[in-house]
Order: C-alpha cells, then structure tokens, then sequence
C-alpha cells in the first residue's frame, strides 16, 4: 500500500535522516499538502527549488574535475543530458522514489510514474540531503553514482554508427521546444559525382557540418559531428 515506509528509501539510498521531518517534506506534493494541510505549505517546492542548485553545481564540479580537457560549450551540452527531466526521472525510478510520494487523490492514480513528478521529487530529495547533512560531499555521495550511470550510457549510445542522426535527434528531443534542422551548404561537381555540404542547426545554431556523396551521407556525418558535443571525451 502506498506510500511505503520512508525508512525503507533511507535504506535503499543508503542516507538516514537525522531530521526525519525534510524527508517528509521533499516526499509531500502539492496536491496532497492542498488536500490535507490546507495549502501549499509543508509541500516539496522550497526543496526542489533548492534541489535545482545543488544538483546543478555537483554535476559542474565533477565534470569541470574530471573532464579538465573539455571545453566550456561541451560541458554545456554534457551537463544538460545528466540533468534533464527523463535522466532526473530515471534516477528517481531506480531507487522507487514514487512509491514513497505523499500524493493528493488525483495524483495518486498515476503520477507515481509522471516523468515530470518524479524529477520534481528527485530534486527536492537533493536538497534536504544538503540540508539535512550539511555539506556537498554527501549529497556527491549519493548522487554521482546515478551521473557516472548516465556518462557511460551516453558513449555506449554514441557508438553504433548506423545512423547518427537518430542518435542526434534522440539528443535535443530531450529539451523540448529545441528545434533541429539540416540545410544545404554547398552543391559541387558533375552529376554522377557531386560532393554535397550540409550543416546541422540546433535553434539556429551550427552543431556540426559534414560532407558526402549524397545529401543524406552528408547529413549523417554531420550529425556525428554534432554528436561529439555530447560525448564526455
């Protein structure tokens, strides 16, 4: 029966609370604090909102630590996938953090699965963690496990070499309202042996530009261009 037992997520996340009341607090949504505190106080939002921050600087400092090579624009790109709502979702649904959510009536039909929910919660995890420890390194302790998961699906996903644009499509769907387009640079030679030129725009910007003997191998390679700006290496 929902919610399970908070003690059951201390021990699956390997984090017990001294002060058990922000647990409950970073579990509360907003619909359930509406229906049973009377308002929106006591719910999860404070704690997202501080969540957020946290998150944000302890995936910038592992990979400004780890990645010391990588330029500032693909640190960019890298953080955004690590922190994306399906990659927060997917945090939060391998440690169940849905069957332990105080939900309203509504909510409670579906939105223990609600990708949306799920990251809300996640961050508003984080940030009691911080709160409640004190300190950045225990929060790092909990989370980098789930962001070096993440990395390494990112190259293992990167590597079939079928169809980059796919892949690359894959990618930018992850932030909604991004638009990805490809336009034709150049068109040069005879007929039976043009070489085309296209480049990948991602909001107007050049993500990549690739050549072929065919719009569509152009298309492919500079996709794969594109795609070096979500590799951690």
């Amino acid at each position: 029966m929902y919610p399970l037992d908070f003690h059951e997520l201390e021990g699956g996340i390997g984090y017990a609370f001294r002060d058990p009341l922000l647990l409950r607090t970073a579990l509360t949504h907003s619909s359930f604090a509406n229906e049973h505190m009377g308002g929106r106080a006591g719910c999860n939002e404070r704690l997202e909102f501080l969540g957020d921050s946290v998150l944000s600087l302890t995936v910038c400092n592992y990979l400004y630590r780890t990645y010391p090579e990588l330029p500032e624009g693909r640190l960019t790109v890298l953080r955004k996938n690590l922190v994306c709502q399906r990659a927060l979702a997917d945090y939060a649904t391998q440690i169940h953090l849905g069957d332990f959510l105080l939900l309203g009536k509504g909510e409670a039909k579906d939105g223990r699965e609600k990708p949306k929910l799920l990251e809300d919660a996640f961050e508003a995890l984080l940030g009691a963690i911080y709160l409640d420890s004190g300190n950045l390194d225990t929060v790092a302790d909990f989370l980098l496990p789930f962001i070096k998961s993440e990395i390494a699906k990112i190259e293992r996903d990167t590597q079939p070499l079928e169809d980059y644009k796919t892949l690359l499509q894959q990618y930018v769907q992850q932030t909604p309202g991004e638009e990805l387009r490809y336009e034709l640079i150049s068109e040069e030679g005879p007929d039976n042996a043009k070489i085309f030129a296209v480049r990948v725009l991602i909001n107007s910007n050049c993500f990549g530009e690739g050549q072929g003997t065919s719009k569509k191998e152009a298309e492919q390679n500079a996709a794969r261009e594109a795609l070096k700006l979500y590799l951690p290496k």
